[in-house]
């Protein structure tokens, strides 16, 4: 019954229509969200460490808790340990670095020239009963990882508590 009111599809395909040629509102709002989302949460695998969209660098990180402290980990593909700064400062770990890359190919028959630049700072909070004096870190293979030991005061504080009644 609606349909008597909604206008005609005339050939045009960026427009969605019913199975009768329809134009429908509705179907080109759905087409418009799927198509707003998709590029919102893109995850293709190529994208994951290397610049986004805008052009930013955004690298992955890891971070988990032992008994003994704070592990954390950072992928950071094409980086060198001069590009990368790591500071401690009330209780706030700082990551910065920059990403520069740059490949030139000469053959036979054309030049190419491939460059990507990149620069990227994530902070973390810190929990209380950190030793930041005894923080040490490693890269290896492009993989930032961090150890952040935990005080004695703080591997030894358990606090037990009672269930009643």
């Amino acid at each position: 019954m609606i349909n008597k009111f909604l206008p005609r599809h005339q050939g045009r395909d960026n427009y969605p229509s019913t199975d009768k040629g329809y134009y429908n509102p509705f179907l080109d709002l759905q087409k418009q969200m799927n198509d707003l989302f998709g590029t919102f949460f893109d995850d293709s695998p190529s994208l994951l460490a290397a610049p986004d969209k805008c052009g930013a660098f955004t690298p992955k990180f890891e971070i988990s808790e032992t008994d003994k402290g704070i592990e954390v980990s950072a992928e950071l593909p094409g980086m060198e340990e001069k590009d990368i700064d790591i500071s401690i400062e009330n209780n706030i770990l700082s990551i910065a670095g920059e990403k520069r890359f740059e490949e030139e190919k000469n053959e036979k028959n054309y030049h190419l020239t491939e460059r990507s630049y990149g620069s990227f700072k994530r902070s973390f909070s810190l929990p209380d009963g950190i030793a930041v004096d005894k923080v040490g870190a490693k890269f290896t293979n492009g993989v930032l990882t961090m150890h952040l030991p935990k005080t004695e005061e703080a591997k030894k504080k358990v606090t037990k508590v009672k269930i009643g009644k």
